[in-house]
């Protein structure tokens, strides 16, 4: 029997961390209702999830919009039966600082990164106390500890998410759902090549991104695929004393300083 077999998930995002989170999940035996507003994203990784046979369905959703969000939890309790995980992935990265960023770019940002898992934990937490409790994973970044600059949103809303955590953890640890969150360091996804093309636009883009791993102590960016081994472990059983924690899977970026 594999790992989450009869298990039921929501991931929201389609590409990058999202997507490695949700294809390591389904391959574990999990029903997974993955979404997204990005409809290109959602079908390729449709395609990829049915060339595997797993069972994982990918449905479009702007997980900003509380509807949306209350739909996409709906579908996923008719499709599968009901929910035990909720992995909160979707994020955007708009860059400016207080002046630069408008009041539009901040609003949607927050949205989007931090208003999203309050609404998935709204309509979805009261599926998973009908399954005798459950387990989320958050993905908040290193930025919401450190931040470089010109990220005012994006560094703020991935702040609040580790706040957010606690407070669920707290809140809802008697109806047994676990809420940890996740702060990668410099990811190789979409996201991280916006990311370098922007801070270094006169330089190669592989070249800016072996220059933000070498920033590593380990000397690399990590991978989706390293994350979701971490998103895994923290959604099964094996964490079951861990809640309200955050997990840093960063290479050792945040365990220096910057002197040498």
């Amino acid at each position: 029997m594999k790992e989450f077999e009869g298990k039921i998930a929501i991931v929201t995002g389609t590409t990058g961390i999202a997507r490695g989170i949700a294809i390591r999940l389904a391959s574990a035996g999990a029903s997974v209702m993955a979404c997204g507003i990005d409809e290109a994203a959602n079908r390729e990784l449709q395609r990829k999830a049915d060339g595997h046979g797993t069972a994982l369905r990918v449905e479009l959703c702007d997980v900003s919009r509380p509807e949306q969000v209350r739909a996409i939890v709906a579908r996923t309790i008719e499709k599968y039966g009901g929910l035990d995980f909720i992995v909160n992935s979707a994020a955007i990265h708009p860059f400016g600082n207080a002046v630069e960023t408008d009041p539009e770019t901040w609003d949607r940002c927050l949205a989007v990164n931090l208003g999203s898992v309050y609404l998935l934990a709204h309509f979805g937490i009261p599926e998973m106390k009908k399954r005798g409790g459950g387990s989320m994973v958050v993905v908040a970044s290193v930025q919401g500890h450190a931040c470089q600059r010109g990220v005012v949103a994006y560094a703020a809303s991935k702040g609040g998410l580790l706040s957010l955590t606690r407070a669920l953890a707290l809140d809802h640890a008697a109806d047994g759902i676990r809420v940890n969150s996740i702060s990668p360091g410099s990811i190789r996804t979409p996201m991280l090549e916006r990311s370098a093309a922007h801070f270094s636009p006169g330089l190669p883009v592989e070249t800016v991104i072996e220059r933000f791993g070498a920033a590593h102590p380990l000397g690399r960016v990590g991978t989706a695929e390293e994350v979701a081994e971490l998103a895994a472990f923290l959604l099964s059983d094996r964490s079951s004393f861990c809640t309200g924690g955050d997990y840093l899977v960063d290479g050792g970026l945040l365990a220096g300083i910057g002197v040498q």
